[in-house]
């Protein structure tokens, strides 16, 4: 089979013929037919010491189980979150991991919906929003961003923000139902909202958590760090929540069920509308990254082997 590798800090991305992986206890080995590719991942090629498997979102078919897997069976649709070499042809996803892909829906549909979405809604939850506030949502054109800025809505919203690096992007966010948008380097970014919803982190954080009304919270969920002044926090009695999807994953699998179906179940009612930024092929792994090192996406980005 096919495998994306690099070998140093950076790149480059490659290609390689690797042996067909066997499922462990409790692992599925899943024939890929689509793999999102996350800002993790990109960043991972770039600022890691060391040279690891890139993992991330597939969605494919079961051809194997591993030993003591209940849920799942050879020739089941299923997608879910890799943490070993997730860009390659078949890929080892644990079960607790997986979740079933409704028999209506795509691959690609999968990848971009369901982690991403994950994502999404589970920062939203973590703002714990009342219907009518205001929400500001960064990273407003990302794979997770779009996602996020459509489920403000669906969960009363009374006005979105969408936060993006490019004014081009304005019209793509407004066609998700953003009531504004504005750009990192806007001075001021308007009327000050109830929660902040930050994928971005490091130097946005300052002016993410000055867009706050007093009390108001922000939601970190980003890779990329930063730090805020004690101070900022205590004068208005502001809030800064983390939230880390996998912890969710591990630690409460029922929530994790319950916001897979309620994702499925908006798509169903197009009410939540995954969008693709651009699908390429596996050996096409690093334009796929240049796409999003170079903020150009709008939407997500999926590798199709």
């Amino acid at each position: 089979m096919r495998r994306v590798r690099y070998e140093s800090r950076g790149g480059p991305l490659f290609t390689e013929e690797a042996p067909l992986p066997a499922p462990g206890p409790g692992e599925l080995l899943v024939r890929a037919e689509a793999i999102g590719v996350t800002l993790p991942a990109v960043r991972k090629v770039g600022e890691a010491d060391e040279p690891g498997p890139l993992g991330g979102e597939i969605a494919g078919e079961v051809t194997a189980v591993g030993e003591g897997v209940t849920r799942f069976g050879t020739g089941d649709r299923v997608t879910g979150l890799c943490l070993g070499h997730g860009y390659a042809d078949f890929a080892l996803l644990h079960e607790a991991m997986a979740s079933p892909i409704p028999a209506d829906a795509g691959a690609v549909d999968a990848v971009a919906l369901v982690r991403s979405g994950l994502v999404a809604l589970g920062a939203l939850e973590a703002a714990r929003p009342e219907p009518g506030e205001a929400a500001l949502v960064t990273a407003a054109a990302s794979g997770v961003g779009h996602l996020a800025v459509q489920l403000a809505r669906t969960r009363g919203a009374g006005r979105v923000v969408g936060a993006v690096s490019d004014p081009a992007k304005a019209d793509f966010v407004r066609g998700l139902g953003a009531d504004h948008v504005i750009a990192y380097g806007d001075n001021g970014w308007g009327t000050p909202v109830d929660y902040v919803l930050d994928a971005v982190g490091g130097e946005l954080l300052t002016p993410a958590l000055h867009a706050l009304v007093p009390e108001g919270r922000l939601v970190a969920y980003s890779s990329g760090g930063g730090t805020i002044q004690a101070y900022d926090l205590l004068v208005d009695a502001k809030s800064v929540i983390g939230f880390q999807m996998a912890r969710i994953a591990r630690g409460k699998p029922e929530l994790y069920e319950q916001w897979r179906e309620e994702l499925w179940r908006l798509f169903a009612a197009g009410e939540l509308r995954p969008v693709v930024h651009g699908e390429f092929a596996l050996e096409d792994a690093a334009k796929a990254h240049g796409e999003i090192e170079g903020r150009s996406n709008l939407g997500k980005v999926v590798l199709i082997p």
